[in-house]
């Protein structure tokens, strides 16, 4: 059963009464059809009209819904094969990063990304995708295992931020992801970097320092969550709202500033509602990248890259 949000509330209502009707026309001789679609009509006007003028703050509620497409199901539709690669050869695996040696439409890549999980086993084993030490340095080793075979590299960013725990910082947080992010800039192949739910932080500009950096039409990318920028100016997370609307968090706010390339749509009602679509969606612009990217050399890239960041504010 679908999870509503707080603002979906009315949405939910309407949604509701049309089950209780097919349950009483599924219980007796009552013919209720005509109803039915007056409510389903609707309930879709109103669900349009609704994701037509999303905040900032609910924008990041829907990025961060939990039945939003996950790792797992972006490998699972998008490569025709996938070759999970393990371990950062120092420490131990991270199960909040993921990568490995995949096929998307006959392009031979590297993909890495976050994977929070999608029920509370799955999230406490992927520690709800925030990353250790040993997760970026895995990071790089895949980076680098690409650079050596010429694979371009697609990353998949879906996380709060940096798992801030002590033995994180103990392992070297800091220096994980300062290295991590080094080691996207300072590659002579491709990547290509796609913010799909939540791009928080450090955490998620090691593994999208990119040429190309793509954003789910609702998703989120910033240096700080709302909650944590309220609660350093503000002194409480009930300014999250705010926070969330100076920060400029959004797809369209992020690549009228050009921290972002390309804004990739997501079906009515948010990736959650058409998980199939959704991906679908984004398959079609990681290949279209992928194929412009292809004709570039590797100074090329280098030097594209270099000027893309270079460029921002």
């Amino acid at each position: 059963m679908l999870t509503y949000l707080e603002f979906e509330k009315p949405i939910a209502a309407l949604d509701q009464r049309i089950a209780e009707l097919r349950d009483t026309a599924t219980a007796g001789e009552i013919d209720i059809d005509a109803e039915v679609a007056k409510l389903e009509a609707k309930s879709a006007k109103l669900l349009k009209d609704t994701y037509a003028k999303l905040t900032p703050w609910q924008k990041t509620q829907v990025a961060r819904h939990p039945e939003r497409p996950h790792f797992k199901h972006y490998v699972a539709a998008i490569t025709d094969d996938f070759m999970p690669l393990a371990g950062d050869r120092a420490f131990a695996d991270d199960p909040a990063i993921i990568g490995g040696l995949a096929r998307i439409e006959g392009h031979r890549v590297m993909l890495i990304g976050h994977e929070k999980g999608d029920d509370t086993a799955s999230r406490l084993k992927h520690n709800f995708g925030m990353a250790k030490p040993e997760g970026y340095r895995k990071a790089i080793r895949l980076m680098q295992l690409a650079d050596r075979f010429g694979l371009p590299v697609v990353s998949l960013v879906d996380t709060s931020g940096a798992f801030p725990g002590v033995q994180a910082e103990e392992r070297g947080q800091a220096e994980a992801i300062a290295r991590s992010t080094e080691q996207c800039l300072a590659m002579g192949v491709p990547m290509i970097a796609a913010v799909v739910g939540e791009g928080g932080s450090g955490g998620a500009v090691a593994i999208a320092a990119a040429n190309r950096v793509l954003m789910f039409e609702h998703a989120v990318y910033s240096v700080i969550s709302p909650e944590g920028c309220a609660s350093i100016l503000w002194r409480t997370a009930d300014k999250a709202a705010d926070a969330a609307e100076a920060m400029k968090v959004t797809a369209g706010d992020l690549l009228a500033l050009g921290v972002v390339d390309r804004m990739v749509p997501e079906p009515l009602g948010g990736a959650h509602r058409a998980p199939a679509e959704a991906i679908g969606n984004l398959k079609a612009a990681i290949v279209e990248e992928l194929d412009g990217l292809a004709k570039l050399s590797a100074a090329q890239i280098l030097e594209q890259r270099r000027a893309k960041f270079l460029a921002i504010g």
